[in-house]
């Protein structure tokens, strides 16, 4: 099973990204997502970010994570 994390990003530089991860601070490729700004949610797996998402489906989705925690 695989599981991607949603991501806050918080600052891009050529196609690294710095991105909060419910509080962790992580760099996170950005390549293979068309157009990721600064305050944008992505799906984060094995490093990459793989997807854009909208925040609300980030927040619920981190909730879960922690509930599940």
């Amino acid at each position: 099973m695989c599981l991607a994390i949603p991501a806050k990003i918080l600052k891009i530089e050529d196609n690294l990204a710095q991105v909060d991860m419910a509080g962790v601070r992580r760099q996170a490729d950005v390549r293979m997502v068309n157009n990721v700004r600064v305050g944008e949610y992505v799906l984060i797996h094995a490093g990459f970010a793989i997807e854009k998402i909208g925040e609300k489906e980030a927040e619920e989705t981190l909730k879960l994570l922690r509930e599940m925690a």
